[in-house]
């Protein structure tokens, strides 16, 4: 057990969507990611999914309305739920899902990634 500095994790990340994995607890991963840009419409049938905003400022499209979050904010996309993060700026995030789930959820893409890096 030791504790985690986000910052320093954030530091190692060179690439935008691409999640990397830096907890495990209660068979859930914790993730963190660079964003900037729009990503792909997804959804997650058999999961919550847990964005957490730590740097920059983002967006959760829905289909029926945009959620904006500034630092320090969180949304939780229901199971089931169409969703697509987007980024203006370049954002840094955290999110908290089962593992085994897939970044693009039910999409496969060239966006989409297996075997994540724990960092």
């Amino acid at each position: 057990m030791e504790k985690v500095n986000l910052g320093q994790k954030f530091d190692l990340i060179e690439e935008y969507w691409d999640p990397k994995i830096v907890g495990e607890l209660n068979g859930q991963m914790v993730k963190i990611a660079k964003i900037q840009g729009e990503f792909i419409w997804h959804l997650h049938e058999d999961a919550e999914e847990f964005f957490y905003l730590f740097q920059g400022s983002m967006s959760i499209r829905l289909r029926d309305k945009d959620v904006a979050l500034g630092e320090g904010e969180f949304f939780i996309v229901p199971r089931g739920v169409e969703h697509k993060p987007v980024a203006e700026e370049e954002a840094w995030i955290v999110m908290f899902e089962p593992a085994g789930t897939l970044n693009t959820g039910n999409v496969e893409s060239e966006l989409t990634r297996k075997g994540l890096e724990f960092l």
